[in-house]
C-alpha cells in the first residue's frame, strides 16, 4: 500500500503548480479505459522493474537510514511518480506528444543538524525529460535518477539526485531476495472489483556512497528499502486517509505494517502487514493480527497540520512490542502534495528480548 492512491490524481494540478489536498482526492473514482489489478498475476523480471502504461499510475519509492563515519545520521527519500493523464497510449508523431506525467521528491534528514530538505521536480514523458525503461533498468525526472549498473536485472543500483545544497549518489545492493505483497502480489485496498494494485518491496538494500550538506560531503553507509506498485484504483468512500511504516529491526527482519485510516479513524479491513524473517521468509499479518496506535502529535509550523509521529506497535502472536520515535519532529514535505514521511527509531522487545530497529513512517490525509 502507499502514496500512489492520492499522489498520481494530484499530477495534472501539480504541473499547474497549485497545491493538492490529500483528503479531497482521496474518494476519486479511477477513470474508465486504464488496466485493472483484479487479480493476482505472475510477475516477470526485469521487465516489471520497467514501466505499465496500461495502468493508471506506478511508483518507484526508495527511503532509507545512512551514517557517516563520524556516526552522523541521514535520513533519505527518492521517489518517481507515473501518471497517464489519459488511457490512450497510442503512439504520436510529435516527440512533444505524450499522455504520461512525472512526479518526483527527494527529501534529506539531517539529524545532527536539526534540517529536515524537501523538493520537487515535474516533468512530461516526452523529450527524453521524464521516463523509466526496463532493460538497462532506469527511471528518472530531469537529472534525478535511479539507475542500474548491471546489463539486466536491478541492482547494483545507483541514486542520485540534488538540490540547491544538498544532494546524495548512492548505490544499493539487494541482500534479501524481493517480496510480493498482499495475496501473490496482488495487494487488496477495498472490496470493490479492481480497487487493488500490484506490489512488492525490496525490503533491506545495503547502501554506500555519499551525502552533501551545506556543511560537508560525508561518505555514508546504510539500508534502504525499495516499494515498487501499479495499480488504477482509489480509496473508498469511508476512507480518510492511512498511516504505513517500514523497519529494518536488529535480530535481521523487517515489518511493513499500513493501517487505511477511516474517517472516525478506525483501522479499516484492509489495512495489513507482513513480517520477513532473516531467511526471507514472508509472514502475512491482517488487520487483526496487529495494533498500529498514536502516541505522541505533532502540529506544523508552516502548515498547521497536526500528525501523530510517535507510535507504538503491538503484536501479540509474534510476542513483539515497539515504541516508535521520529529522529526529527519536522518531517513534512509541503509539496505539491502535502504529507509526513520521515525517519524514525524502533525500540521494544521481542520473543522477551530487546530488539531495536529503524525505518521510515508515512502519514497522509491529515
Amino acid at each position: 500500500m502507499r502514496r500512489i492512491l492520492v499522489l498520481v490524481p494530484a499530477l495534472a494540478a501539480a504541473a499547474a503548480m497549485a497545491q493538492v489536498d490529500v483528503t479531497g482526492l482521496l474518494g476519486s473514482r479511477p477513470a474508465a479505459g486504464f488496466a485493472r489489478a483484479t487479480a493476482p498475476r505472475t510477475f516477470t523480471f526485469p521487465a516489471d522493474h520497467g514501466p505499465h502504461p496500461d495502468f493508471r499510475s506506478e511508483w518507484w519509492y526508495f527511503t532509507g537510514n545512512l551514517a557517516a563515519a563520524n556516526g552522523r545520521h541521514f535520513g533519505f527519500q527518492l521517489t518517481f511518480f507515473r501518471v497517464a493523464l489519459a488511457p490512450d497510449a497510442t503512439l504520436r508523431e510529435s516527440a512533444w506528444a505524450t499522455n504520461q506525467a512525472w512526479m518526483a521528491h527527494f527529501t534529506l534528514t539531517d539529524t545532527e543538524a536539526g534540517r529536515f530538505h524537501s523538493a520537487e521536480r515535474l516533468g512530461r514523458g516526452a523529450l527524453g525529460i521524464a521516463g523509466a525503461q526496463a532493460s538497462p533498468f532506469q527511471v528518472w525526472v530531469d537529472d534525478w535518477h535511479a539507475t542500474s549498473r548491471a546489463s539486466t536485472g536491478l541492482f547494483p543500483l545507483r541514486l542520485r539526485a540534488s538540490h540547491g545544497d544538498v544532494a546524495v549518489e548512492l548505490e544499493l545492493s539487494a541482500t534479501k531476495p524481493l517480496v510480493l505483497q498482499g495475496q501473490q502480489g496482488w495487494d487488496r485496498k477495498g472490496p470493490e472489483p479492481g480497487n487493488a494494485s500490484y506490489y512488492y518491496s525490496f525490503t533491506r538494500l545495503a547502501v554506500q556512497g555519499n551525502v552533501r550538506t551545506r556543511d560537508a560531503r560525508f561518505d555514508v553507509t546504510g539500508s534502504a528499502w525499495m516499494d515498487r506498485e501499479w495499480s488504477t484504483s482509489a480509496l473508498g468512500p469511508d476512507l480518510a486517509g492511512w498511516d504505513w511504516i517500514s523497519l529494518q529491526l536488529s535480530d535481521g527482519r523487517e515489518l511493513m505494517l499500513y493501517r487505511l485510516r477511516r474517517k472516525d479513524d478506525s483501522a479499516g479491513t484492509f489495512s495489513k502487514g507482513v513480517l520477513i524473517l532473516p531467511t526471507g521468509v514472508r509472514i502475512a499479518l491482517s488487520v487483526r493480527e496487529f495494533e498500529l496506535e498514536p502516541r505522541r502529535w505533532w502540529t506544523s509550523p508552516t502548515t498547521g497540520v497536526r500528525y501523530p509521529v510517535g507510535w507504538s506497535i503491538e503484536i501479540p502472536s509474534l510476542e513483539l512490542s515497539l515504541d516508535i520515535a521520529p529522529r526529527l519532529d519536522e518531517q513534512e514535505l509541503d509539496l505539491s502534495v502535502r504529507y509526513w514521511e520521515g525517519a524514525v527509531l524502533a525500540e521494544g522487545r521481542l520473543n522477551a528480548a530487546p530488539v531495536t530497529g529503524q525505518g521510515y513512517l508515512e502519514l497522509a490525509g491529515y
